[in-house]
């Protein structure tokens, strides 16, 4: 009788105590509720773990995140440069380096400088726009009429042309030993009264304009190159050399800006 008792604790029996009975139910209710894991209101198991929260470590936090000014949460002067604030929002980086809320703020703050920087530059640009226009209105007639003889063609316009009289310029001085520059003038005039041509639609205008800017080219070296002190002046290079030159800057000048 023991054995089986021992083998079959919950086994039924009258020569069980009563007590022993009330016991193992208890016992039985309190295993059945028992449940190590939280419940969510909807019944849903939910574990928690460590990796759910965001781990910052011990990075250090900015101290001014809620600091309005960008000025001051970056610690720059309403002055600065765009090298200081650059300077500034990499060193805070840096320092505060592993804290998501500080390098949000950092940026955020180097962002706002950056547009407002920007803002600023463009409404000069406009400024400085219309002074000059405003300027050219209030000008002489005389001057008005100069100007209106002269126009700016786009920066890489300007550069190839800078580039081929450059090219006809070191062309010369190369072959200064050898003869004079007479065909890279001819060539340099052939492609002045091209350009010309190319942007007047006039034949006649561009032969005219070309010619004038080769002659008063020639006599502005003429007149400007004696002067020079001949210590600044290559052994080499003649007073032809030189005029031509000079020439080459007023052909440049009239089949750039001219119309």
């Amino acid at each position: 009788m023991a054995s089986l008792f021992i083998s079959n604790p919950n086994l039924s029996s009258p020569f069980v105590p009563q007590t022993l009975k009330r016991l193992q139910k208890k016992d039985a209710a309190a295993a059945a509720s028992y449940n190590p894991l939280p419940k969510c209101s909807r019944g849903h198991t939910v574990v928690k773990c460590s990796v759910d929260a965001p781990y910052e470590g011990s990075a250090p936090k900015f101290p001014r995140m809620t600091v309005w000014d960008p000025y001051k949460r970056l610690g720059v002067s309403p002055y600065a440069n765009e090298e200081e604030i650059w300077g500034a929002r990499n060193f805070l980086l840096e320092q505060y380096s592993g804290h998501e809320g500080s390098e949000e703020s950092i940026e955020a703050a180097f962002e706002r400088l950056l547009m407002t920087s920007f803002k600023q530059r463009k409404k000069t640009k406009i400024n400085l726009k219309t002074r000059l226009k405003k300027q050219v209105d209030e000008s002489p007639a005389w001057v008005k009429n100069l100007l209106s003889f002269v126009e700016l063609p786009p920066m890489d316009i300007i550069f190839r042309r800078l580039f081929l009289f450059a090219f006809m310029g070191g062309w010369s001085i190369m072959n200064s030993a050898e003869g004079g520059p007479a065909f890279q003038v001819a060539v340099s005039l052939a492609a002045c009264i091209y350009f010309l041509n190319e942007k007047t639609k006039s034949l006649g205008r561009a032969f005219a304009i070309g010619l004038g800017a080769l002659a008063t080219g020639w006599v502005c070296g003429s007149i400007l190159v004696p002067i020079i002190p001949t210590v600044l002046i290559h052994p080499t290079w003649t007073l032809e050399l030189m005029t031509s030159l000079v020439a080459y800057c007023f052909l440049f000048l009239g089949c750039t800006f001219l119309k």
